[in-house]
């Protein structure tokens, strides 16, 4: 028979491998790191004037400018020289396009032009003035104008799906003349999204995919508009007789 010690030594070396593997397998089944929680709007008295459509829309056109606020600030770290065209400190110019997009006043380097005129406008290789803040202005003015020219909607208001859809289209022909357009120097009109040997940056991409992406979900929603609404009348009729609680005495 094997002594008490020969078995505790050929035991032990097991024990550590397994304390081993159970820490591993511990390291790889904890908690991931975090990346924030979603947060919900507060709550105003205005909801009560929107219907489930107007909200969504009032959300999505938030949550799009805020990528565009976004990007901005991202364009202007990676394109110093163009914010100094406009004003003393980047976080100024990006104040004030934010004010003149959300107060609907014009950008006066554009020349008076809204719309996908003003986005011509500010791809343009000739372009000389501050180009990220006329191509996020421009931008932003686009897709408040698909929207029937708000960026809060109410039971009063109607969207067309079709408008929305090809501002999402808008979007995509954008960001391909980012990458591909260069300016009288042959360099691209501005910084953005790099892959090369040591780096691999797609993060504008990544950002004007989620304001395509929330586009084309809001203009499949509104054609749907009227038929959910007729659905839900119905589950409602439906409801009022057949999901009501019985009596038990």
């Amino acid at each position: 028979m094997r002594s008490t010690a020969a078995v505790c030594s050929s035991v032990l070396p097991i024990v550590a491998l397994m304390t081993a593997l159970m820490a591993a397998l511990s390291a790889c089944t904890s908690a991931p790191t975090n990346h924030g929680e979603v947060k919900g709007a507060p709550a105003s008295s205005r909801e009560m004037g929107q219907s489930d459509t107007n909200r969504m829309a009032t959300l999505a056109m938030r949550d799009n400018l805020e990528s565009l606020y976004l990007l901005m600030d991202k364009l202007y770290r990676r394109n110093p020289a163009e914010w100094k065209k406009s004003g003393a400190s980047r976080e100024e110019v990006v104040k004030r396009v934010r004010e003149a997009v959300e107060k609907r006043e014009t950008w006066a380097d554009l020349q008076g032009k809204h719309d996908i005129a003003a986005m011509s406008l500010a791809l343009s290789p000739d372009f000389k003035a501050d180009r990220v803040a006329a191509f996020i202005y421009a931008t932003a003015d686009m897709i408040v104008t698909a929207h029937g020219g708000k960026i809060e909607f109410f039971l009063i208001d109607g969207l067309d799906a079709q408008y929305l859809y090809n501002a999402a289209r808008n979007i995509e022909i954008a960001v391909w003349m980012l990458t591909n357009r260069r300016n009288s120097a042959g360099q691209p009109l501005l910084l953005s999204d790099e892959i090369n040997a040591t780096e691999r940056n797609l993060s504008f991409e990544r950002e004007f995919g989620k304001i395509v992406g929330r586009l084309d979900l809001l203009a499949e929603f509104v054609t749907e508009k009227y038929r959910r609404a007729g659905i839900s009348y119905v589950q409602n009729l439906l409801g009022g007789s057949f999901l009501q609680f019985l009596p038990v005495r």
